[in-house]
């Protein structure tokens, strides 16, 4: 893991006041340490009849999921979206399920809270091949529904191997729902938020840290300086348990 540098105060105050602003973009190059690390798994995420524990890689996964017909976002979804990034990445980020943006091309976060997503990731000193960007459910919901049980448990057997395979050491919920999915809860966001949860989906594998955040979505509505301040806040967290310093801009 790359080891944390001294950040001075001047170093902070100018990162946080571009992000306060609605600035995530930084400049310059940041290296990330790619070696993977060891996560959890979640009892709440139960396999389906389908035996995903046999698949071997994400891009088989990935495959598998394009033809999938388990639940009935198969029949109007147009793209299915598996979720894409590092095949190692030490960092997950989950949302709860494509939009129409997504849905059109197959792949996730790539609208209006795909390119805010993106930019905060690079506020952390990352790019987004850096990380895995994924979704609870893999095809949209029609007219952006939420995600009924049903569909929630036939996709979770493919995430939950993702995940599996990816090994990361951090995993960033995206919203109440991805939360409340996660961890089986129902406690609101604001209350989950900014608080690392042990996040266990194998009893075989010692806990991932889980950090629920607001969707980038909700930032888009609420764009409130105290809402991305919030978010700025648990993105260093994310950054401290990582061992990242966020880069220096360019004057």
């Amino acid at each position: 893991m790359m080891s944390q540098g001294t950040k001075s105060i001047l170093t902070r105050h100018l990162e946080l006041d571009a992000f306060y602003t609605g600035d995530f973009s930084v400049r310059g190059p940041h290296p990330i340490a790619e070696t993977p690390m060891p996560i959890s798994d979640e009892e709440t995420m139960k396999p389906t009849a389908a035996a995903t524990e046999t698949y071997a890689t994400l891009d088989e996964i990935a495959a598998v999921v394009r033809q999938c017909q388990k639940c009935r976002l198969g029949a109007t979804r147009t793209h299915a979206v598996p979720g894409q990034g590092h095949p190692k990445a030490r960092l997950v980020f989950i949302g709860e399920g494509p939009g129409a943006d997504e849905d059109a091309q197959g792949l996730a976060f790539v609208g209006r809270a795909g390119k805010l997503l993106t930019d905060m990731i690079t506020a952390m000193g990352l790019t987004r091949d850096d990380v895995f960007i994924g979704n609870i459910v893999k095809c949209r919901p029609p007219e952006n529904r939420d995600p009924k049980p049903d569909e929630i448990q036939a996709c979770s057997p493919y995430l939950k191997r993702q995940l599996e395979l990816l090994a990361p050491q951090v995993i960033v919920a995206l919203g109440a729902h991805a939360a409340r999915t996660l961890l089986a809860t129902d406690e609101p966001i604001g209350k989950l938020r900014g608080q690392f949860i042990e996040y266990r989906f194998s009893p075989t594998c010692p806990p991932a840290k889980l950090m629920p955040t607001y969707h980038p979505a909700y930032l888009l509505r609420s764009y409130t300086l105290e809402n991305r301040r919030r978010v700025w806040d648990d993105m260093q967290k994310v950054m401290k348990e990582l061992g990242l310093t966020p880069p220096k801009k360019k004057a």
